[in-house]
């Protein structure tokens, strides 16, 4: 354990002595340095804050108070509709949807039609939004996906998610004249998520030829999809000569993406928690700020405690990279057998036979927004002293996925 580690460890049971674990907290020396950080790496282009990264009003609240930060990309129509009616005047849903009663909330009120920008690569979703207009009137604005994933050896192999059936500029171009010659619909903005550079690590511990791997895939990447969304802004741009934004990036390729002269804002979210799966990067380094506690309630043997709890697995797929990560005291693992249990989990290691019955073990989600769908609240930790409490969504009754 480093001393920066065991003194932060130290400073979190103190903050927290005071409540009973289970518990998660958000470090906001952390969660500040991080955002300055993005804002940093962004030079000078707005971030836009991907809310299912952060799960939390108040946090989100927090960040959009910074210089450098700009609007909210949100992950459902349910969640857009709360967030700009609690108030977020800007807030983009990033995933196409098929909720009919939120493009009729929508469509009939016109503060929340001019918040709101809904995803769309297809024209059936134009078809179903009008179907579920409800005799709502107003004008939706609409955002294109651009495919950025790279395609090798003629298109049999691809690297990167399955989004946007949209990938040549030619294809976007025409679905913009789509939604130009359909009444009822504006296209505002384009957007362009390389979760293959942005969302893989290029430096994993201990794999030196998988690290140079994707290294080699994420600059061939980033220059091919440069130079296509380049294509496609000029395309678009020819039918929506007043687009408003061209959204692009990832905590992971935050930089890479702002330097594109098309690209006019980037996303992040994952950068300002940096759950576990982001540590391995060599663009930048981020200070852990969400942790969970679990107590100690059971001690079987030499090297050996459980904690209550803890099988958090994320989404992705599975294994064991999507785990929690036993953070502190540093050394603790899983027992092979048993890994994250839903209600006990048995943690092997030296560190074990220090700890008593009570005490706490911190860890890391593998991912960022989703630690916020296992607790209600957030405390937030500044020095040694919780100084707030933050509800999730959680917390606020709110589940949207």
């Amino acid at each position: 354990m480093t001393a920066a580690a065991g003194g932060d460890r130290a400073r979190y049971d103190r903050a927290t002595a005071h409540l009973d674990a289970p518990l998660a907290i958000v470090d906001l020396d952390a969660f500040d340095a991080n955002a300055g950080d993005l804002v940093r790496r962004a030079a000078g282009k707005p971030v836009r804050v991907a809310s299912k990264s952060v799960r939390c009003r108040a946090l989100l609240e927090r960040v959009l108070a910074r210089p450098g930060f700009a609007g909210i990309m949100s992950y459902t129509l349910a969640e857009s509709v709360w967030l700009a009616r609690s108030g977020f005047e800007d807030v983009l849903l990033a995933y196409p949807s098929a909720d009919r009663a939120g493009f009729a909330e929508l469509a009939g009120d016109p503060k929340l039609a001019a918040a709101v920008t809904v995803m769309v690569d297809d024209p059936a979703q134009l078809e179903l939004i009008d179907r579920s207009r409800g005799g709502g009137t107003q004008e939706i604005r609409v955002c294109l996906e651009l495919d950025t994933a790279l395609h090798l050896f003629g298109g049999r192999v691809r690297v990167g998610a399955r989004r946007s059936p949209l990938r040549e500029p030619a294809q976007l171009a025409a679905l913009a004249r789509t939604v130009a010659a359909r009444p009822g619909f504006r296209v505002v903005g384009l957007m362009g998520y390389e979760g293959h550079v942005a969302g893989v690590g290029d430096a994993p511990a201990g794999r030196p030829l998988r690290s140079r791997a994707i290294r080699l895939m994420q600059a061939a990447a980033r220059r091919e999809l440069a130079a296509r969304r380049a294509e496609a802004v000029r395309a678009v741009r020819a039918v929506v000569p007043d687009l408003e934004f061209v959204n692009g990036g990832g905590t992971g390729s935050v930089q890479q993406t702002a330097a594109e002269d098309a690209v006019t804002e980037v996303a992040a979210g994952s950068g300002l928690y940096v759950p576990r799966l982001f540590d391995h990067y060599t663009s930048f380094r981020g200070r852990p700020a969400a942790l969970f506690a679990q107590p100690v309630v059971r001690r079987p043997g030499v090297g050996v405690v459980t904690v209550l709890g803890g099988g958090y697995p994320a989404s992705g797929a599975a294994g064991a990279d999507r785990l929690p990560e036993p953070y502190l005291p540093a050394g603790l693992r899983y027992d092979p057998q048993e890994g994250a249990g839903e209600v006990q989990t048995p943690l092997l290691g030296a560190p074990a036979d220090d700890l008593l019955i009570g005490d706490r073990v911190w860890f890391r989600h593998a991912k960022a927004g989703e630690l916020c769908e296992r607790f209600d609240a957030l405390h937030l930790v500044e020095g040694d002293r919780v100084t707030a409490v933050a509800p999730t969504y959680r917390g606020e009754g709110r589940t949207f996925l």
